[in-house]
């Protein structure tokens, strides 16, 4: 099962998200492993379910740090899949053995700092206004 259709919501919570902020610099922890609720609640979150399948689970979760999803997956390809077709979004991915979180640069960073893991860039959209049919 591809796994675009849950998306919308890791698109939802970067549109909410707005610019990111700067962060400071500290050492990265190894990588940490759980399930979705473990995570959360290494970063001091309560996630709100979206999505609660055998493949993924999604959550939208909100912390001092920001709002941001977090997702886990049963397979390590599931898990490329979802990034990859999600990267189209734009955002910054925080990602572990099976898990993701998204979010701006700043929470991203932040949970960096509990998490481990390494950072992945979505596509920056920033300068594709889109295609105008009116000249200018």
């Amino acid at each position: 099962m591809r796994v675009t259709r849950l998306l919308p919501a890791a698109a939802a919570v970067l549109a909410l998200a707005g610019c990111g902020s700067g962060g400071g610099t500290k050492a990265v922890p190894p990588t940490a492993t759980g399930s979705l609720e473990s995570l959360a609640a290494e970063v001091k979150c309560a996630p709100n379910m979206q999505i609660d399948s055998d493949e993924v689970r999604q959550a939208i979760c909100k912390n001092p740090d920001g709002r941001f999803v977090f997702a886990t997956f049963a397979t390590d390809r599931g898990q490329r899949e979802w990034i990859n077709d999600a990267k189209d979004y734009g955002g910054y991915y925080l990602v572990g053995r099976k898990w993701v979180a998204v979010g701006d640069d700043g929470v991203v960073k932040a949970l960096r700092g509990t998490l481990g893991g390494d950072v992945e860039m979505g596509t920056d959209h920033a300068g594709h206004s889109g295609h105008s049919a009116h000249g200018g």
